[in-house]
């Protein structure tokens, strides 16, 4: 799904009012209706909804949701916040329209105070997308009163004060949930933003997906739908050789977990064979865990310091667990020296070379890295806002031609391209440790099986999040742990296939 700048989706709207044919109040009245099925569904039916409304076409979706609540013999009520005395010609009519029904609409006028009623549902439609400047003065204060009430908000398309395309300052609506139209917001991924937009549904209005199809954009939203495109299917007559055989490099002294972790994650993701190479203190541990991988020693006893060949091998990954000695940062600068494929580098892999950035140069063409948040400041640098990381990490994917996952909510994977994508799957139980480790293992295996990298991480991080998604409903945010997920890599495979 594409993620639509502001300027592109008021694009979408006209060309749907011009070409479907439709009129604006009819595109509006479709908005409304969506957001009502939706809020009659998900609310408190028992609760009194009250719906703020600036006088602009946003204002106007709230007029049609408060109409269709009072239809139903719903509590409503209707305030709209007039800046000034200039309406939108779909306000005016449906404002009219709401004015012949039993909705009480109370004119809030600049200068006078919002008061608010204890215990109601409010409904955002203040300011919608064709925000021009932060929100502040008394606009900003009636804002921050609807903060304050500590009642249930529904933003309607974007909280308002929220700018869609760049870093927001002012007040903004913080919002319970947000109703957008047709495509997701870029602010709505990032997590400064999290206090404003809450949790965030797509509400399809039917604009015209032919021209959304034409219209040029470098950030996507990544869901089942697409995922499902990209799974392979299995016939009858595969064997395990079909499937790749995985080479890991993982572990040091104390640190054998990761490599078990990352190592049942490969294995649960299909690879059709996995050797794991591991310092000779983790072989009782790796055979007794793991007992499908096979194991290759390094002749050091508690790091990696060595290697045989890898040429007989369909997919590598490097880094859970290594440590960053002298001695296993020099294997891996003669590693990078060696390696022709796309390889899958994570955890202290990804600090060797923020340390050594020269030889980022060194890795593969579409090599995918996976830091988190802070191992991707040490690789290329702090930034102001999220807005800015993201460019950061488009300009470094593009530079070393890398893809890169950015491991966070809404996980972000970068391309040499230009191209994000942002992931629909996760919870925030799983920021624990070995996480990481666990989708390097995933990720490898589904390079082991021939997906071109940029289809590897994609389902790599998109199966990881799912299966986290399962384990979290037994286990909850609190005490969920690695191998709860790693258990259900399997009905993430099952639920993606049926």
């Amino acid at each position: 799904m594409k993620i639509l700048s502001a300027a592109q989706i008021r694009q979408a709207d006209n060309y749907t009012i011009q070409n479907e044919p439709v009129t604006s109040l009819a595109l509006m009245k479709r908005a409304g209706e969506k957001c009502f099925e939706w809020i009659l569904s998900n609310t408190d039916k028992s609760k009194k909804y009250l719906v703020i409304c600036g006088t602009g076409n946003n204002g106007g979706d709230g007029l049609v949701i408060a109409r269709l609540l009072a239809q139903r013999k719903l509590g409503v009520e209707v305030v709209i916040l007039s800046t000034n005395s200039k309406y939108s010609d779909e306000f005016n009519i449906t404002l009219e329209a709401i004015t012949k029904t039993t909705v009480n609409v109370k004119h809030v006028k600049e200068g006078q105070k919002l008061l608010l009623k204890e215990d109601v549902i409010i409904i955002d439609a203040i300011l919608g997308t064709g925000l021009s400047r932060p929100v502040t003065g008394w606009l900003g204060e009636c804002i921050e009163v609807l903060n304050k009430s500590g009642n249930q908000i529904i933003s309607i398309d974007i909280p308002s004060g929220l700018f869609a395309d760049i870093p927001s300052e002012g007040n903004i609506i913080r919002a319970t949930y947000t109703l957008t139209f047709q495509n997701p917001k870029l602010a709505f991924f990032f997590r400064e933003n999290e206090l404003f937009v809450g949790k965030f549904y797509v509400l399809n209005i039917d604009l015209n997906e032919k021209f959304i199809d034409k219209i040029n954009s470098l950030n996507f939203y990544f869901d089942k739908k697409e995922a499902k495109k990209i799974l392979k299917q299995r016939n009858k007559f595969s064997h395990k050789g079909a499937f790749g055989h995985s080479l890991l490099i993982a572990g040091s002294k104390g640190k054998i977990g990761a490599a078990i972790l990352a190592s049942r994650a490969c294995l649960r993701s299909g690879t059709g064979l996995l050797t794991v190479h591991i310092p000779s203190c983790g072989y009782e541990i790796i055979q007794a865990t793991v007992p499908e991988a096979m194991v290759d020693l390094d002749v050091n006893t508690d790091i990696i310091t060595s290697l045989n060949s890898i040429d007989h091998y369909d997919g590598i990954g490097i880094g859970p667990g290594i440590g960053k000695s002298e001695e296993t940062t020099k294997f891996f600068f003669r590693f990078l020296d060696i390696i022709k494929s796309p390889v899958v580098v994570d955890a202290d892999a990804i600090n060797i070379l923020a340390e050594h950035p020269e030889k980022l140069r060194k890795l593969p063409v579409n090599s995918i890295l996976t830091p988190h948040g802070k191992e991707f400041e040490r690789l290329a640098g702090k930034c102001k806002n999220d807005f800015e990381r993201h460019k950061l990490q488009l300009d470094f994917s593009r530079e070393y031609k890398l893809i890169v996952v950015l491991k966070g909510a809404y996980t972000c994977i970068t391309f040499p391209d230009g191209k994000s994508v942002f992931n629909s799957t996760g919870n925030p139980g799983m920021a624990k440790g070995g996480s990481g480790d666990a989708l390097t293992g995933m990720i490898l295996a589904l390079i082991s099986q021939h997906y071109y990298p940029e289809n590897a991480a994609l389902l790599g991080v998109y199966l990881h999040g799912l299966a986290g998604d399962i384990a979290v409903k037994r286990k909850g945010v609190y005490s969920m742990i690695c191998s709860d997920l790693i258990e259900k890599i399997p009905k993430a495979f099952l639920k993606l296939s049926d």
